[in-house]
């Protein structure tokens, strides 16, 4: 890990070919969520295009970290209120960002959050006359919805399309990770180029687990018939929902059993929820799971994943489930409909929890149909490898570099009407 205020170590001299990136982001591991995973799949599939990434996150105190942090700078921070799993990273720290970095040259700033570190990361740039782009993961519209609630909806959501327009026009380009993002910040007012880019797998997303050992580390009996959901435990991502479907299904399947993945702030009023629908024997939390090792036994115990958030930009965890051979059982929703709309490996589910509890048990009752989805989810999920997005992220880099070579430090893009990518970006799966 590279100390706060020491200089890179000298064997992460500048790369002669490649580019020079630094990365800022308000989360990531050992804080799970699609932006953590993003960033880590990116930074591993860059580094094989000879671009080095320097990454600023919070520090997490008291919590394990693992994993690789080869050019990481962790800042301290601090907690952020009514949400523990959060950090919320020194202001002094970064406004001195410079000094934070010892003073290393970058070719380009690459913001993946829109807090702290969206301010930090634009003040930077224009110190240095660098260009400077953001990764759209956050919709603020249910956000805000969701954190904020003694508001008027109507003011919320005027509130957050306003920010999301002044913090996306603020920049030199904008990288959505699926074509529905596209429309809807450019109905919030949003001039920048976009270019589509998803977040791909890596190869090791495809690796099988055990789903015996799961099921017999958590007790859970051959007979019963299980249905999984993976993500964060926060209100936006409608798990609610998905405990009154299987309040309804039980009762025609009722060897039905529902494993939630899961942590975070919404984990108490969920386990309140399930009790009140009687579904003790029917709901089983089981936390985050390491995703190398456990997460992937927990793929191979279910016949299904089930997944109705409609707040998505991309619906990372649907593909790694394709990945993993299990069928879906989706909302199409913004980001998920790329995934989920061609009908391939998924099905789409009605947004009602009747029409949803209906569609999953015909599945579970219907095994040709569950392998047929199985295995073309796997072939659907290869498309999506990590190394494709890498280079049209690296061809966004190169240009907004050379852009800003040709035209000085205070040139910054402008897209005309009806443009959606940065010039020469290639169309995403």
């Amino acid at each position: 890990m590279t100390k706060i205020g020491s200089a890179p170590p000298a064997t992460c001299s500048p790369t002669t070919s490649g580019l020079r990136v630094l990365m800022l982001s308000d989360v990531y591991f050992p804080r799970v969520n699609g932006v953590s995973t993003s960033i880590q799949t990116f930074r591993g599939a860059l580094a094989k295009l000879d671009i080095e990434v320097t990454l600023v996150v919070p520090d997490y105190p008291g919590r394990e970290i693992g994993g690789d942090e080869w050019r990481v700078v962790r800042v301290p921070s601090r907690a952020v209120p009514r949400d523990p799993e959060d950090r919320l990273m020194s202001p002094g720290m970064l406004y001195h960002l410079d000094r934070l970095l010892s003073g290393a040259a970058f070719d380009l700033v690459h913001v993946q959050t829109p807090f702290a570190a969206h301010y930090a990361s634009l003040r930077f740039a224009r110190q240095r006359g660098l260009p400077c782009l953001a990764t759209y993961h956050t919709h603020f519209e249910e956000y805000f919805f969701h954190y904020i609630p003694l508001l008027p909806r109507a003011w919320l959501k005027t509130a957050a399309r306003t920010l999301a327009r002044r913090q996306c026009n603020s920049l030199d380009a904008v990288v959505v990770p699926s074509a529905p993002m596209v429309d809807m910040l450019r109905d919030y007012g949003v001039s920048v180029p976009l270019q589509v880019i998803p977040t791909g797998l890596p190869d090791s997303q495809f690796a099988r687990g055990d789903g015996m050992r799961f099921c017999v580390r958590h007790g859970i009996a051959p007979r019963r018939r299980v249905v999984l959901f993976v993500g964060r435990a926060a209100h936006e991502k409608n798990i609610e929902f998905l405990l009154t479907v299987v309040a309804r299904a039980r009762a025609t399947n009722a060897e039905l059993l529902l494993v939630i993945a899961a942590d975070g702030p919404a984990l108490p009023d969920l386990r309140s929820r399930a009790t009140a629908l009687g579904l003790e024997g029917h709901v089983l939390f089981v936390g985050y799971l390491d995703r190398n090792t456990e997460l992937r036994d927990c793929y191979a115990a279910a016949e299904v994943f089930v997944f109705a958030s409609q707040t998505e930009t991309q619906g990372l965890v649907l593909l790694e489930a394709l990945a993993s051979s299990l069928p879906i059982l989706a909302i199409a929703a913004l980001g998920t409909r790329s995934i989920v709309e061609p009908g391939r490996a998924a099905v789409a589910a009605a947004t009602t929890p009747d029409g949803f509890a209906r569609q999953l048990v015909d599945l579970l009752a219907n095994p040709q149909r569950l392998a047929e989805l199985a295995a073309e989810g796997v072939r659907f999920a290869h498309e999506w490898g990590a190394d494709r997005p890498a280079q049209e992220l690296a061809g966004l880099y190169r240009t907004l570099v050379a852009r800003r070579a040709l035209l000085g430090p205070q040139c910054r893009s402008t897209a005309p009407p009806g443009e959606t990518r940065a010039p020469n970006a290639e169309s995403t799966p």
